[in-house]
């Protein structure tokens, strides 16, 4: 495997893992009763365009075109405002473990979405890998000890079910525009202009908010949402997708189920039993799989030779 290919995969695999630990994370903050949904988006682009700017006084100025810095508000929307604020909604709304449910769909619409918009082929393997990855994570939560039902599961699960669909569409419609700038670049504009679009909306929650009354223990959920759940997750796919092809950025999130999985089993709340280690074999065997099919370019290279 090229080192080029080789570095999105582990980039990949770093941000699903900690987008994994997410839905607990923000399901013990919001338990407390102090921190509504929509200050926990607020907390999540607003610190995170904090940290890229911060970071872009140390690497190389970019002179970024008022049409280019346009594209990346509708980026920042779909790929940022409207993908987090919809999971952290939802998540608010069900239990993590039908929330990781639904995140399982997401490779599907990549697929769907990259066939009909750059016309990627949908090869054997492709689907393959997919339904043998979903089949794996469904087994993975479907056997886990997922306590703690939401308020309004359906939903919740509807909303988590949209910020798949903003994401994949993110992915499909943004391959290649992404490549034309650096990382910190694309992320401090992005997360900025979701910053911006959400705080209309969210003024009156971040006014009533008893900031006293949140435990230091909440804080650090927080400040893993923050730092690790999104600004190092988001460096992350970025990296990721300026290597890997929509479709296999896609096929990670399969991981999510199983860093939920370990967790639980780590801290005692599950166990561990041959049917999981079967289904985490699934979802690897379907994340390769779909690695090796081959792009809409491999397969003119192929016909050309």
């Amino acid at each position: 495997m090229e080192m080029k290919k080789l570095k999105g995969h582990l980039a990949m695999l770093g941000a699903n893992m900690m987008w994994g630990l997410m839905s607990p994370v923000a399901k013990m903050v919001f338990a407390a009763g102090f921190v509504a949904p929509v200050v926990m988006v607020d907390f999540r682009v607003g610190g995170a365009a904090l940290l890229f700017w911060l970071a872009s006084l140390f690497l190389p100025r970019e002179h970024v075109p008022v049409k280019d810095i346009l594209r990346l508000f509708g980026a920042g929307m779909l790929g940022v405002l409207l993908n987090q604020g919809c999971f952290i909604f939802g998540v608010s709304l069900t239990s993590p473990g039908e929330a990781s449910l639904v995140t399982t769909t997401m490779p599907m619409w990549v697929m769907l979405l990259a066939w009909l918009i750059l016309r990627e082929p949908i090869t054997l393997k492709k689907a393959g890998g997919i339904i043998l990855g979903a089949g794996g994570a469904i087994i993975l939560i479907a056997g886990s000890n997922n306590s703690g039902q939401g308020s309004n599961p359906a939903l919740g699960d509807v909303i988590v079910l949209c910020a798949q669909l903003s994401y994949a569409l993110y992915l499909t419609l943004y391959r290649n525009f992404i490549r034309k700038y650096s990382l910190v670049t694309l992320m401090k504009w992005m997360f900025l202009s979701a910053a911006i679009m959400a705080l209309p909306v969210s003024w009156h929650q971040l006014a009533s908010t008893d900031w006293s009354a949140i435990s230091p223990q909440e804080w650090g959920g927080i400040a893993y949402v923050v730092v690790c759940g999104t600004f190092l997750a988001y460096i992350c796919i970025m990296i990721g997708q300026k290597r890997l092809r929509p479709t296999v950025v896609g096929m990670y999130n399969y991981v999510q189920p199983i860093v939920a999985t370990i967790t639980g089993i780590c801290l005692g709340l599950d166990i561990f039993t041959p049917l999981k280690g079967i289904a985490i074999i699934l979802i690897f065997s379907g994340v390769w799989l779909v690695t090796i099919s081959k792009s809409r370019e491999e397969e003119t290279e192929s016909y050309k030779s």
